[in-house]
């Protein structure tokens, strides 16, 4: 059974315009954009897909009739990143949408006249995409999926959710760009919460087995991770290598949560790239992308999974239970 409450932190409302092409005009060329995504295929990015496929189509937006979509794939590899990019923009797309937070630096060397939008990005200044957030200058702007107080609340939920934790495992790719950010905030907020963190490495999905030994090792007693390719791309081995060793893991997003998590606390990565549909659109309109400010998260999501405690051997406080947005059971 599924308990479901809503949680909205800000508006994040809009004024929706009618699509550009309207019924009973002449014919006109088809604005085309090209999406370049980080996972493997259309089945792996499927939740993100469809949601910024819903965000177009609230829009008003019908493939074929009044826009066309142009898809890659790269797997996380650097290489058909760039090639992809490329690609991309040797079609002249209208619109360039790079979803992660590694596709947008591929775009944004890749074309420095062809609008790009970016989404699910934690630090869109330190990796250099804008100049600032509130005017971004050049031609990409977009939606980051960072709260500066995200990674704390997620610990102390974690916290709450086990009275006796003290010791931490945070799971880190070293080769994502963000991962300093996330480790020295995490650090910093669990000196606050007076736990301990340790950091363990895994640089690909090979290596993941190998970090969650090295955690039990440690004697962890539980594990979080941070928002990168890896950590979606990986997130059904992360799960079943988390339950196998008994460390409650706590992740940052509703796909993440929902191959065997214990819980989840962060932005609603959907509702993001549902909204990333709207920058298109007005950038369709004539907007330009240093008009439009990096927008952050209003929507947030707290899951958790009463199948995954029992499992642990877990008793969850009713206190935590009382806040969650979804209960799992």
């Amino acid at each position: 059974m599924i308990v479901r409450r809503t949680f909205l932190a800000g508006t994040g409302a809009v004024l929706l315009a009618a699509p550009l092409a309207a019924e009973g005009q002449p014919a006109a060329k088809l604005p085309r954009i090209g999406v370049l995504w980080h996972a493997g295929n259309a089945e792996e990015e499927g939740p993100y897909l469809r949601a910024l496929l819903e965000g177009f189509k609230s829009l008003g937006y019908v493939e074929g009739r009044n826009i066309a979509f142009e898809h890659r794939f790269p797997n996380e590899s650097p290489e058909q990143f760039r090639r992809m990019a490329a690609e991309l923009v040797s079609l002249r797309v209208d619109v360039l949408v790079s979803v992660g937070s590694v596709a947008p630096t591929y775009a944004k060397d890749a074309t420095t006249t062809i609008p790009v939008v970016f989404m699910l990005v934690a630090d869109p200044l330190g990796l250099h995409l804008v100049d600032s957030l509130s005017r971004p200058s050049g031609n990409v702007t977009g939606l980051s999926n960072f709260s500066s107080d995200l990674i704390g609340k997620r610990l102390q939920i974690l916290k709450e959710t086990i009275p006796q934790l003290s010791r931490v495992a945070q799971l880190v790719n070293p080769n994502a760009q963000t991962s300093r950010l996330y480790i020295d905030i995490t650090r910093n907020a669990a000196t606050e919460l007076a736990l301990v963190v340790q950091t363990f490495q895994a640089r690909s999905v090979d290596e993941l087995e190998s970090a969650f030994d090295a955690m039990v090792r440690a004697k962890m007693q539980a594990v979080t991770v941070n928002p990168d390719g890896l950590a979606f791309q990986g997130r059904a081995i992360i799960a079943r290598l988390a339950l196998a060793r008994h460390l409650p893991l706590a992740t940052y997003s509703r796909d993440t949560f929902e191959v065997g998590a214990l819980l989840s606390y962060g932005a609603d990565h959907r509702a993001i790239c549902r909204r990333g549909a709207v920058y298109v659109d007005k950038i369709l309109r004539g907007s330009k992308p240093s008009d439009l400010p990096v927008e952050g998260p209003t929507r947030f999501e707290f899951i958790i999974n009463l199948n995954t405690a029992k499992a642990l051997g877990l008793t969850i406080p009713p206190s935590v239970l009382g806040r969650a947005d979804e209960v799992i059971q």
